[in-house]
C-alpha cells in the first residue's frame, strides 16, 4: 500500500479543535489534551507542529521550556506526540519529531528531554537523561532520555529537570 503524501508546518490559529480531536482520539485519557489546552493559555507552546495527509489534520507534536533544579533552561520537553490511529504507521510521527527538533534547533534550544519508550526513541537519537546526570520527578528510568540539538548542549548539566508548569497543574 503507497503512503499518502503529508506535509509538516507550524499550529496555525484555526487548529485547536482538529488538535484537540487528534490527542482524545490517540490516547486513551483526556489528560493529553487538556496538557496541550493548558500549555496553549500558559503560553508554553516553544514549538508546535501539525501534520497533514489530504487536507486533514492528522498528528501533532508539542515541545515545551524546561526548568533544570528551579532555573530556566536553554532545553525543551517533547510531549505530547500524537497520530490519529488510522494514519498511524505511516511515518507521520517520526516525521514530526525529526522537523520538531529542527525547529526547536534553529529556535534557539540545545537539547530535548522526552519520557517515552526507548526503542522508539533511540531512533532519533535520544539516550537516557542519567548519562548527563539529569533525573525527573517522574522516576522513569530509561525511559526519560535526552537529545543534544546541538554539539555539547548537554554538557555540563545535571540536576532536575521539570516540565513546563501546566505539566504539574493537570
Amino acid at each position: 500500500m503507497a503512503v499518502p503524501a503529508f506535509r509538516i508546518r507550524p499550529e496555525e490559529a484555526n487548529d485547536p479543535p482538529a488538535i484537540d480531536a487528534v490527542l482524545r482520539g490517540a490516547f486513551p485519557s483526556q489528560w493529553e489534551a487538556r496538557l496541550v489546552e493548558s500549555l496553549r493559555a500558559n503560553n508554553e507552546l516553544s514549538v508546535s507542529l501539525v501534520a497533514f495527509c489530504r487536507d486533514h489534520l492528522t498528528g501533532h507534536i508539542a515541545f515545551s521550556p524546561l526548568t533544570l533544579d528551579g532555573e530556566p533552561t536553554s532545553g525543551v520537553g517533547l510531549a505530547p506526540l500524537a497520530v490519529q490511529p488510522s494514519w498511524q504507521g505511516r511515518g507521520i510521527g517520526a516525521a514530526l519529531i525529526t522537523v520538531g527538533l529542527e525547529a526547536c534547533l534553529e529556535q534557539g534550544f540545545d537539547f530535548a528531554i522526552v519520557l517515552g519508550e526507548p526503542g522508539y526513541y533511540r531512533r532519533f537519537g535520544f539516550e537516557p537523561a542519567t548519562r548527563w546526570g539529569l533525573d525527573s520527578v517522574y522516576q522513569a528510568g530509561d525511559a526519560f532520555m535526552a537529545k543534544s540539538l546541538r554539539p555539547g548542549g548537554l554538557e555540563g548539566l545535571g540536576g532536575l529537570v521539570r516540565y513546563a508548569s501546566a505539566f504539574e497543574s493537570l
